[in-house]
């Protein structure tokens, strides 16, 4: 296993005789040429089949080979400056594995809906792949911080007894006769990891049964969540601030590549740097009212009035100090100002909408319960939850960051269908 060559890796092999295990991308012949493209997942490279060099039946077959079929190219390696490899490959021999007939995905353009049925072929083209490579940087460089800077990851479960955010948007399904939940986030139980650990993280699939078909939602998706203990307000904007630089500033050093095969402007993302400017709401109501957008005072910041603030600023801006009465049970209230909760959202730039939403949590036992009591919960699904405050309570702040809504942002993508394997949405759960 360890001596397979990839495309990735020819550069090592120049003026020497491979044999490479892929794909066919597409092709293009010219007389007594065929120009084979290979793809294998690492990347791809012109294959040259001249008919000098190959026999009769080697030249006929790659004529004949169709795209997406599974083959083995022998051949040497040279250098080719006109290549975005820098290097492609003189064929000596082919053999077909699986010769694909009418594959559905051509060159020609495809309208969205046909490109989501066949999401699991959509996956192969250079796009969708250069995309999957930026979500796994940006994974990496996720599990990277945090582990550079003490955390520990816990993972906490999917199926949960309660709600930790409303009850208006949870998938429900049996478990053994009880009602179970499809977890809509693993905050609460990360709380109750950082009372052991200190500094946590979980990470994992959450669900939110909102129908909702915006450009920035999807049913199932992936959420990282830090929760540390002894942090306030102000230490998890810092916090949350240099975990997005960290990250741009992986993508950009790892996958500059990709970026380019999107199109991204890199400019912008170079731009990420701390600090990023922090507003109240208050201000923030005040930005829109200047900007012909016409919200009052304790109305939720939407999807349109996120744009409008982005677009004043060059950076990730962090809306903080949320009234109360819109926010979660658990967000503990500003000491200085009763009608607002100690929370957090940092708002992406060029209209990408709310990357991360946090708080402070509340601590106090008897505050608590009576913040679940105002929202109308069951007290007794908060038991365990609530012990928390009765063992050794702490001051503590988290937050949550929806991974697709970060691959959006970092790609320069239009929707967050492109930004998982294969998304979930409320018209679809295939392929």
């Amino acid at each position: 296993m360890l001596d397979k060559i990839r495309v990735k890796d020819v550069g090592g092999y120049v003026g020497r005789e491979i044999t490479l295990k892929g794909w066919l991308y597409n092709k293009r012949s010219s007389g007594k040429l065929h120009f084979l493209q290979l793809r294998d997942g690492s990347g791809i490279i012109q294959c040259v089949v001249f008919k000098g060099d190959v026999t009769a039946e080697v030249f006929e077959l790659a004529d004949k080979i169709t795209q997406e079929s599974s083959i083995e190219v022998t051949g040497t390696v040279r250098e080719d400056k006109r290549s975005p490899l820098g290097f492609e490959l003189g064929v000596k021999d082919i053999k077909v594995l699986q010769m694909a007939k009418d594959y559905p995905i051509s060159p020609k353009e495809h309208g969205t809906a046909f490109l989501m049925d066949n999401r699991h072929l959509w996956l192969r083209s250079s796009r969708q792949v250069a995309i999957l490579k930026i979500r796994d940087e940006i994974i990496f460089a996720i599990r990277e911080y945090f582990k550079n800077n003490g955390f520990t990851l816990v993972d906490s479960p999917i199926l949960t007894p309660a709600a930790c955010e409303g009850t208006s948007t949870l998938f429900e399904t049996d478990y053994f006769g009880q009602k179970a939940l499809l977890s809509q986030s693993g905050q609460l139980y990360g709380e109750a990891s950082a009372m052991a650990l200190g500094k946590i993280y979980c990470f994992g699939p959450t669900f939110r049964a909102e129908k909702s078909k915006t450009r920035r939602h999807l049913t199932e998706f992936w959420m990282v969540e830090p929760e540390v203990a002894f942090n306030d307000l102000d230490d998890n904007m810092d916090l949350a601030e240099d975990f997005i630089c960290y990250i741009v500033e992986k993508v950009l050093k790892n996958r500059r590549a990709e970026l380019e095969v999107l199109g991204r402007d890199i400019s912008k993302l170079e731009n990420i740097k701390k600090p990023f400017p922090r507003i109240s709401y208050t201000e923030a109501i005040e930005i829109l009212n200047k900007n012909g957008n016409p919200t009052e005072w304790g109305g939720d910041i939407g999807g349109d009035e996120e744009t409008i603030i982005s677009k004043t600023f060059d950076r990730p801006v962090m809306i903080h100090r949320y009234p109360a009465a819109i926010k979660a049970f658990y967000m503990k209230r500003d000491p200085k100002d009763e009608k607002l909760a100690l929370a957090v959202d940092v708002i992406g730039p060029e209209g990408y909408g709310e990357i991360i939403g946090g708080s402070q949590r509340e601590e106090d036992y008897d505050t608590l319960i009576k913040r679940i009591h105002e929202q109308g919960l069951d007290e007794s699904a908060f038991d365990w939850y609530l012990d928390l405050r009765k063992y050794g309570s702490v001051p503590h702040s988290g937050f949550g960051m929806g991974i697709e809504r970060a691959v959006a942002w970092i790609c320069g993508l239009p929707h967050v269908r492109e930004t998982i394997p294969f998304p979930r949405l409320m018209d679809r759960i295939k392929p």
